[in-house]
């Protein structure tokens, strides 16, 4: 489809330094978190919302899909070129055009790194809190993309809750803005929330107005031990019931410990079966309140061991074990599928256990962790690709997980989102009128449907039928 006219006019927008088809460049941006490799036909690096609206243009003008590109950090295939096409990187969109501390606001290009923007921020005290795992690495625009959440979400939300405005292209090449920058606005359609967390398939995002909010005084992080995960869950269960909000509530259950004890030099006691890191945030006399309320919740739900940092160093080293689980996977199998499913607090142990079922019945080893105050769980299937039969092992695995998950009254995307990874499965929590309504929805943004196709949608109907 990239024929050499279309690449003429292309290079003729972005300039030939900015514009390639050569092999190594195809092959750096084939692939994302998934591993999976698709490989476009070009790569373009625009400079300007008006580059990125002539190139849709173009584009759309000759049905050249596009895939727009942030860090390429996602776990669903969201950044994949499963079409072909041209990558749309966004990396030189990476300036912090704007910090208003006075209305508590940002404006930014999306390619700016998300720990480098928090980092900006706190030092004029403010925060900006939706904190992913990849946020050393991932973009702001990516992280809007995919509405990423993280470690603080269970206090403080999600990316969706942060931005207040957009500047995007559609599929068109039209450019939009929609929001606004006041604390208030509601005029006409939410077309903020509605881009936010659409992966790529309804427009390209070239801005965003954010909202901030004041940096936190003080924060205490404690670290708990228990026998059991469901003595873990009481702990959250007692925790809200007590009016406590923490920023963040991590679990690990034991076989996520045994993953890390090596790589993060944990020293486990056999009994040990999950970890609860839990962190207070707010004024210093508040913060310390909550968090030896926590630590006396945490006894009396028989805690087999309780620690609470007594500096930013110990802090540190508290979290070193859920900082180490991702990388420490890659070393626990050569493959895994890493689900992040979503069911009611109360229903945690119920799902791991239900996991830890599912793996043992398609011989898979199934690790956990993630977010549990708010229900969101990290279901890593493990498997080695190498070995016949396993991957579909764990594909069979992974559909059994999302129908418990379906069955326990949760959802199968937390933060992730569904690219092309849940894609096929889309239709077990969403029925058909709410399909085809989110279709024509794409269909208004982007006529020619150029706009990282494969995404999101099914491309054939599953088999809802049959048995696990």
């Amino acid at each position: 489809m990239l024929n050499p006219q279309l690449r003429r006019r292309l290079e003729a927008v972005l300039g030939r330094e900015n514009f390639s088809t050569r092999a190594e460049d195809l092959v750096l941006y084939a692939y994302d978190g998934t591993n999976e490799e698709h490989r476009p036909e070009a790569v373009a690096w625009p400079g300007s919302t008006a580059e990125v609206s002539a190139v849709v243009s173009l584009s759309a003008e000759a049905g050249l899909p596009v895939v727009a590109r942030g860090a390429g950090s996602g776990l669903t295939g969201g950044a994949l070129p499963v079409a072909g096409g041209l990558v749309l990187a966004m990396s030189r969109f990476n300036r912090i055009l704007s910090i208003d501390p006075a209305n508590l606001t940002a404006e930014v290009e999306p390619g700016v790194v998300t720990a480098d923007f928090q980092a900006a921020v706190e030092k004029v005290g403010l925060f900006y809190p939706p904190d992913p795992a990849s946020r050393e690495f991932s973009t702001l625009g990516g992280n809007a993309a995919e509405n990423a959440g993280g470690t603080r979400a269970v206090k403080y939300g999600v990316t969706r809750d942060y931005v207040m405005g957009l500047e995007a292209v559609l599929g068109t090449g039209e450019i939009v803005k929609t929001g606004v920058r006041t604390p208030k606005g509601v005029v006409g359609y939410d077309l903020t929330r509605l881009l936010v967390g659409s992966e790529g398939t309804l427009a390209i995002i070239t801005r965003l107005i954010l909202r901030l909010l004041p940096k936190p005084e003080s924060k205490k992080t404690v670290a708990a031990l228990f026998d059991h995960l469901d003595a873990a869950a009481r702990v959250v269960a007692a925790i809200t019931a007590a009016g406590i909000v923490p920023t963040t509530l991590e679990f690990m259950d034991r076989a996520a410990l045994d993953c890390v004890k090596t790589y993060a030099h944990l020293d486990l006691d056999p009994d040990d079966r999950a970890l609860l890191l839990i962190e207070t945030d707010g004024p210093e006399e508040q913060a310390e309140k909550e968090a030896e309320a926590v630590i006396r919740l945490c006894l009396e739900m028989k805690a087999r061991s309780v620690k609470k940092a007594a500096s930013q160093a110990e802090a540190e080293t508290l979290w070193q074990a859920r900082r180490a689980i991702s990388p420490a996977l890659f070393q626990a199998a050569p493959g895994k599928f890493n689900e992040d499913i979503v069911v009611p607090r109360s229903r945690i142990p119920d799902m791991v256990a239900e996991t830890l079922a599912i793996g043992h019945r398609y011989g898979v080893a199934i690790i956990n962790f993630g977010h549990l105050g708010d229900g969101n769980i990290h279901t890593n299937v493990m498997y080695d690709p190498a070995e016949p039969g396993r991957r579909e092992a764990a594909e069979a695995a992974v559909e059994a997980i999302f129908k418990a998950t379906l069955a326990m009254g949760g959802t199968l995307s937390g933060e992730h989102g569904i690219g092309t990874a849940k894609s096929a499965y889309i239709a077990l929590e969403l029925e058909p009128a709410v399909l085809d309504l989110m279709r024509r929805i794409k269909t208004a943004f982007d006529p020619k449907g150029i706009l990282n196709p494969g995404k999101i949608f099914p491309p054939r109907p599953p088999d809802l039928t049959g048995a696990e």
